[in-house]
């Protein structure tokens, strides 16, 4: 009688991950196989030096210096990402591409961004607390909990265009603008420097949604190119990707 149990077991065992999501962190819209895993391999260096990226064990970090980009060799249509994220430093700026054309990056030099693309920010928090330090109020046109907008020659249709915050103090803010490409996170559910964070992205016939820390908080539509290569952005800070997946079987 033991084998035929240890044989159940050993099925439900296979069952169980076959429906697992791809790490802690991941919302149950996730589970399933197909995922790859994506290294420093599967992308180029476009205009940073020799320092700029490095790969160490799962993570993929990047000093910042100079600015601009890494982009996939891969150019990819409709996916889903997953990946954890960690800014280093106070106020530190970065983010993820999609769909960018070949024209984002031929020629880019040292400290340019890439040109065009949908980018995801990836932006620490202390970069809205220094705003509010320097200017007296909030900012009234970005956040750092996971803006999505279009880049360049890029467009995109925002899900928030403009949107409502409160305050610590219990006071209400306006973000954005209903004109606005830009647009803006539902929830604030971001952590500050030095924790990290989980992006769930998915691109699917030019719709963008995104889950952070496993909250769906934001979408872009109708997004402009809607294939293209993925870039990591380097802007300035040291900041660490890890567990970086994806996935193109998602019928």
């Amino acid at each position: 009688m033991l084998f035929p149990v240890l044989l159940r077991l050993a099925l439900l065992l296979v069952l169980a991950s076959s429906c697992a999501v791809p790490y802690p962190g991941i919302p149950k819209e996730f589970a399933g196989g197909g995922w790859v895993d994506l290294t420093l391999e599967d992308f180029v260096n476009v205009n940073g030096d020799g320092t700029t990226w490095r790969q160490e064990g799962n993570s993929i970090i990047c000093t910042g210096k100079p600015m601009g980009g890494a982009r996939s060799r891969k150019e990819y249509s409709d996916f889903e990402l997953t990946v954890e994220w960690k800014h280093h430093d106070y106020a530190g700026n970065s983010g993820i591409f999609l769909w960018c054309p070949e024209s984002a990056f031929t020629d880019l030099p040292p400290g340019q961004l890439p040109r065009t693309g949908i980018e995801i920010q990836v932006l620490d928090l202390g970069y809205e607390e220094n705003w509010i330090k320097d200017r007296g109020a909030p900012s009234n046109w970005f956040t750092s909990h996971g803006d999505i907008f279009p880049v360049g020659e890029a467009s995109m249709e925002a899900e928030n265009p403009e949107i409502v915050y409160q305050a610590e103090d219990g006071s209400e803010y306006k973000v954005g603008n209903p004109n606005s490409s830009r647009s803006f996170p539902s929830g604030r559910v971001v952590r500050p420097a030095g924790e990290w964070n989980t992006y769930a992205l998915r691109a699917v016939d030019g719709q963008v949604t995104l889950w952070v820390n496993g909250v769906l908080v934001n979408r872009g539509f109708m997004c402009k190119p809607s294939t293209g290569y993925l870039a990591l952005e380097a802007e300035g800070a040291l900041i660490e990707f890890r567990n970086l997946q994806i996935r193109e079987d998602i019928n």
